[in-house]
Order: C-alpha cells, then structure tokens, then sequence
C-alpha cells in the first residue's frame, strides 16, 4: 500500500512512552478499512485536544454526556467506556514518579553511606601501613595541619576517583539510551558538579577521622612500630 505523504511534524523528541517522532498519521476511514483487524469499525481509543488546560475538565464533561447519549446508556456507573484527561495522567505519573525517586534516592544515600564507611575502613588501615613514615615526617617537623591535610587529600582523591567512574558509567548508559531511542537522556555540566561535590564531602566526612588519628601520632611511638 502506498500513501502520499502530504506534511512533516514538527520535532518533539520522545519520552518513556516513545517517541513522537516516530508517528505516522492517515485517514481515520483508511485506518478503519486496512487496519482495524477482523473486520471491526471502532476505535479503541480517541484523543482530544482541549483549547486551554483550564478548559479540559469542561470538555470531559461535554465528552461524556455526549458518549453517554450515543451508546444509549442512563446510569454513568455502568459506562463501556472510560475518559482520563491529561491531568489525571500527569498526577498519576507524577505519583509514580515521586515513588522511584524516593526510592532511588535511599539507595543513593545507602550507597554513599556503605562507600563512605568502606573509605574510612581503608583509610585507616593505610594510616597503620604508614606510621613509621607519620612518624619520620613528624620529626623532620611535618605539622599535624601538614598530616591531617595529607591524608584528607588522599580520601577525597579517592572518592573523585569513584565519582569520575560514576559520570563515565553515567554518560555511557546516557548515549546507549539516545543511540537506542528508548528515551531521551544527557548527562548536564550541573551533574557533574554535583558528583564531584558529593564525592568531596564524603572524602572529607568519611577521612576526617583517619586524618585527625594520624595527625595526633606521637612521633616517637609512630618511629618505633613494627
């Protein structure tokens, strides 16, 4: 079958339901003929565009009573049929959203948290690994700003690396899902920051303790560890 194609739609990108981009619009009748199956002559779903979103509850209304009388039915209780304006799609999505995101977001913070532990975990055993090398800097005349910096430093460049691993992993999953077209994903410069941010105050939440241990070694004790 061949069809005259008479206009292009402007670009509006997809979503989680598809993309529009990827529409074709025909005849409702050449619809019905060719593609209805089994020979049916109704539709299944009809949309309907309201002139304002101040004007969509009015026109439910008006397509109610109007399917009401056509399919001969009194009582709405016992309707064939079911309406839903886009504002009760966008509450319902917007309810499903607000569950993962919550959801989502104690996983994050879980993770973060178990990250956080297992850098301070590490830290201090690297602070035990290292006292003899705490305690010669000391008696050269390292201060315990100097240590306490060192090793906070060294938290936080640990935690970039993980960060940096995540925006990597971030933007791969990104271009697969552009590249797919399953949905629409970028990774923004204001996320970026954001890992990096995180990343540096659990550096330094997680590596303070550590810090602060090896800075307050006594030097001679720290000399004489084996």
């Amino acid at each position: 079958m061949l069809f005259t194609i008479i206009g292009v739609m402007a670009t509006k990108g997809g979503s989680g339901f598809g993309s529009q981009d990827d529409e074709v619009f025909i005849p409702l009748g050449t619809a019905l003929q060719y593609f209805a199956g089994n020979g049916n002559r109704f539709l299944s779903t009809i949309d309907i565009q309201a002139t304002s979103q101040g004007a969509m509850t009015q026109v439910q209304n008006d397509v109610t009573a109007l399917l009401l009388t056509r399919h001969n039915v009194s009582d709405p209780t016992k309707a064939d049929f079911s309406i839903l304006n886009q504002a009760d799609l966008v509450s319902a999505a917007s309810s499903v959203t607000g569950t993962l995101t919550t959801l989502l977001a104690a996983i994050a913070g879980i993770s973060l948290l178990v990250g956080g532990i297992g850098i301070m975990n590490m830290m201090l055993t690297t602070v035990t690994e290292r006292m003899r090398e705490i305690g010669l800097r000391k008696a050269i005349g390292a201060t315990k700003k100097d240590i306490n910096n060192q090793f906070l430093a060294e938290a936080i460049s640990l935690t970039f690396i993980g960060g940096a691993i995540g925006i990597a992993l971030g933007w791969s999953i990104a271009a697969v899902l552009n590249m797919t077209g399953l949905m629409s994903a970028q990774v923004t410069f204001s996320s970026v920051l954001l890992a990096f941010g995180v990343s540096a105050a659990i550096g330094i939440a997680f590596g303070w303790y550590p810090a602060r241990r090896a800075s307050t070694l006594n030097p001679i004790d720290a000399l004489r560890y084996e």
